[in-house]
Parts: structure tokens; sequence; C-alpha cells
């Protein structure tokens, strides 16, 4: 079974790259996003899928649609945990891989800046998405779908 491209879309700045990609590969995206962020028509391989404004509904709609050796884009740790157990490849809009290795580590990190932030510390944000970190990750989504091909019949 081809694998299946799906992307966190509510804030995700590389969806122009995840298509190029995809198509490159000829292999099927979702993008997936709430109602309040409108997804402009990217052709026959791309499916956009608009979920009600909940702050969770594309992080179950995805969470419940993905399958062993689909991709996932996501920033969401949470959900990057649970598209894991099934068997995905997640990756982060700079091309960070999470995986079982690495995901305890950031979801213990995501715990400690939360209750500093309920403390009252100020913690920072993410740095801004610059071009090269566009770069590297389609550079990584290239590689793990070439891994998928080697690995599977595309």
């Amino acid at each position: 079974m081809n694998p299946l491209i799906i992307a966190d879309a509510d804030a995700c700045p590389v969806k122009e790259e995840i298509v190029a990609v995809a198509e490159k590969y000829e292999i099927r995206v979702c993008l997936a996003a709430s109602y309040n962020h409108r997804l402009p028509s990217y052709g026959n391989l791309v499916e956009t899928v608009q979920l009600d404004a909940s702050s969770q509904s594309a992080d179950l709609y995805i969470a419940n649609r993905v399958q062993k050796n689909d991709v996932v884009i996501t920033q969401d740790f949470g959900l990057a945990c649970l598209v894991l157990a099934k068997g995905a490849v997640v990756l982060s809009f700079r091309g960070d891989q999470y995986t079982n290795d690495n995901i305890d580590y950031l979801m213990e990190r995501r715990h400690e800046l939360a209750k500093k932030r309920r403390s009252g510390a100020k913690t920072r944000g993410p740095k801004p998405l610059l071009s090269a970190d566009k770069e590297r990750f389609q550079q990584k989504l290239t590689k793990v779908l070439n891994t998928l091909q080697e690995n599977t019949e595309i």
C-alpha cells in the first residue's frame, strides 16, 4: 500500500514543500486543518480536510486516519506520540524526525516548560522559520520517502 503524507495543516508553514515532494513521488497528501485556516486547492494528489474549530480536531482526525508507514508532518509532540505508536514516520516543520528514541524527552521538556509558564515564568517560543529550514525539511521528507520506497513498493 502506498504511504500517505498527512499534515497537521493548521499552522503548517511547509505546505508548498510537502506538495512539491509528493508530486515528485506521486504520493497522496492529506492536509487537515480547522475551518479557521482556509486551505487552497493543490491539485489531484492533495486532499484538504476542513474540521471544526476545536483545538484537537485535526489531531484526532490524523490519529484516526494514519496507518503504518504513512508520513505525518506536525509540531505537536502529543500527536507525534499517537502516530508513532501506529508505525508512522513523523517529521517537524523543520525536518526533525520524531522517533521512539526522542519523543519521551520532548514530551518531558514540553511538560517542564508548561509548569514554568503556569508558575509565571516566561519561556521562549520557537525561532522564526527560515528558508534554510524549509529546504532542510524538503530534503528530509525526500530522504524519508526514498527510504520508504526502498523498503516498500510505492
